[in-house]
């Protein structure tokens, strides 16, 4: 074996298309954890993003397959504004699993950043990079203003598909001749191997569409690419979006089959009662959000003193009935009927509460009950 394959193989090169996983111990899917590397009240971002890392490290050791961070602005409890950033700190800290982004919000960036961006974390962690990508701003709209240097956000998402288009040509260095970015090259990228000793990269990111709604499961599908759809605060939209997915799915080079994860809120505690204490904080901070005041993640004494007025009662029973929380047979048991009930194939989990043990704890008893290795 070479040098360099041996440095791809301590990358953590994924066998096949990088893109399906394998379902492990009893798990009915391949599990994988998205981590919003949430802020909570008396705490830091900085021991924010310590949890971050050990999340990914316990992830990673207890057979999950990826590890994703979304993109947020503006959101005091929401320590992950800049995907790249943290994907290269996880990669120093990793060395198998799969890392990437659910999602950036490619409106809010030009493509060419994007792709050097991830041109440079491929570098870093070969074979194991995935760049999820989503139309939506991520924030609210005078913040999305402040990001694009625009107040015509509209045309942002309306753009997506030629956005899209541009970023797959960078990525691929792929533009034809003519076109005004012809002898333009994202770097790290392909460019490389055609100049004079240089060695094409066998590793490019494989790119997902993220969605809450039909318009991305569509394009997607069009495109014949893998599909995140956002089942963790779009419950009642999981099951049309991935009918429609499925229904328009051409194959590509990328996927010869159609592909889908959904992102499910989940919490496992030793006991039921502690995991309803824990979740009632990311359901507080949720009812914060959606009333203009977003803030740090409330402890649970906060939680359990908060007095909620009917409207926000209802929103809290409502939003819970969307996420998985108990003990972690019972947990297990959700995500089994979830699996059987939407066909997804694969389920990324993240866990919303205000600790970084209680996360953490979570994620490692949802491996035991699967039997994972660990």
């Amino acid at each position: 074996m070479s040098g360099e394959d041996e440095e791809i193989r301590a990358g953590g090169e994924t066998a096949g298309d990088g893109i399906r996983g394998t379902a492990r111990g009893t798990a009915p899917v391949p599990l994988s954890v998205l981590d919003l590397v949430t802020v909570g009240a008396g705490s830091t971002a900085s021991r924010a993003v310590r949890t971050a890392v050990d999340i990914a490290r316990t992830a990673e050791r207890s057979g999950f397959h990826r590890y994703w961070v979304a993109e947020h602005h503006s959101m005091p409890g929401v320590a992950s504004s800049s995907p790249a950033v943290l994907l290269a700190h996880l990669a120093a800290h990793t060395e198998r699993i799969r890392l990437g982004s659910g999602g950036v919000m490619l409106p809010n960036h030009a493509p060419l950043v994007i792709a050097e961006q991830f041109g440079t974390l491929e570098a870093m962690a070969p074979g194991r990079i995935d760049l999820g990508l989503g139309r939506a701003p991520g924030t609210d709209g005078a913040t999305a203003a402040a990001l694009r240097r625009t107040d015509r956000l509209h045309e942002g998402a309306d753009e997506f598909p030629q956005q899209l288009a541009e970023l797959t040509r960078f990525l691929d260095d792929s533009f034809p001749d003519g076109h005004p970015y012809a002898k333009i090259h994202a770097v790290p990228g392909p460019v490389q191997a055609t100049s004079p000793g240089g060695v094409q990269d066998p590793h490019r990111p494989p790119l997902w569409l993220l969605g809450s709604s039909g318009f991305s499961a569509r394009l997607a599908g069009t495109l014949g690419l893998p599909f995140a759809f956002a089942h963790h605060f779009s419950a009642a939209n999981t099951l049309p979006a991935l009918d429609l997915y499925r229904a328009s799915f051409r194959p590509s080079e990328a996927l010869a089959e159609p592909y889908a994860l959904i992102g499910v809120a989940a919490l496992a505690a030793e006991a039921e009662q502690e995991a309803r204490r824990q979740v009632m904080t990311g359901a507080l901070s949720m009812v914060r959000l959606r009333t203009g005041r977003p803030g740090l993640v409330p402890s649970p004494e906060e939680a359990e003193a908060y007095r909620f007025n009917e409207w926000e009662r209802g929103f809290v029973d409502s939003w819970l009935g969307n996420v998985i929380h108990g003990t972690p047979d019972a947990v297990r048991q959700g995500l089994d009927d979830l699996a059987k009930r939407t066909g997804a194939d694969e389920l990324m989990i993240t866990a919303n509460a205000h600790g970084g043990p209680a996360r953490l704890r979570s994620y490692e008893l949802i491996a035991d009950a699967y039997g994972l290795p660990g």
